[in-house]
């Protein structure tokens, strides 16, 4: 598996537009969010990050198993 580095750019890149979505759209929403996060064990936010990047990998994993 050879990753091109102008394709984890690209990715890094969404990433950031993705990111930057929520805190433009509704900046008071994610302020109730981030101190609603602050209040969690980390237990809970282990287990939301696991989450994410189990849905994450099977994302990509079917993105890139279906040609495309």
């Amino acid at each position: 598996m050879n990753v091109a580095w102008s394709d984890l750019a690209a990715a890094f890149g969404l990433l950031l537009v993705f990111e930057g979505l929520l805190p433009f759209a509704n900046p008071a929403g994610v302020r109730r969010a981030m101190a609603t996060l602050v209040t969690l064990a980390d237990r809970q936010l282990r287990i939301a990050g696991l989450a994410s990047i189990t849905a994450g990998l099977l994302l990509l994993w079917f993105v890139r198993s279906s040609g495309g």
